[in-house]
């Protein structure tokens, strides 16, 4: 069985680190970036990932405008996209923007596979 491909973006080294370790453990395929940015650039050289872990407030960066450009681009509008916050208050927005699910921080990592064998089952 192929590994499914996780891409997790959050401005947080520890977060990185800590969740791809964990991900990495339950048999998932890791990519981390701390800039939005960077996913385009990942989409547009590799395999696409089979899911995106977005942070919604990054440095400089608004998730839920990237999760709006990932949902707007024909090659990338399927890929299941979560936005994460500490945040919990703006669910709604998160959404809106298209986003197929979204996780408070702080999460259970139980939590988050969870949503991500949901998602991409």
């Amino acid at each position: 069985m192929n590994s499914k491909k996780i891409v997790i973006v959050d401005d947080d080294v520890a977060i990185l680190d800590s969740l791809g370790t964990m991900l990495d453990f339950e048999g998932f395929e890791v990519n981390t970036f701390m800039r939005g940015s960077e996913i385009f650039r990942l989409i547009e050289t590799e395999n696409k990932p089979n899911l995106i872990l977005l942070d919604m407030w990054l440095c400089g960066e608004d998730g839920r405008d990237i999760c709006k450009q990932l949902k707007s681009n024909e090659r990338t509008k399927n890929i299941p996209v979560i936005i994460m916050s500490a945040s919990r208050g703006l669910e709604n927005t998160a959404l809106q923007s298209g986003a197929n699910a979204f996780i408070a921080k702080p999460f259970e990592i139980d939590d988050v596979v969870n949503k991500l064998h949901q998602l991409i089952a």
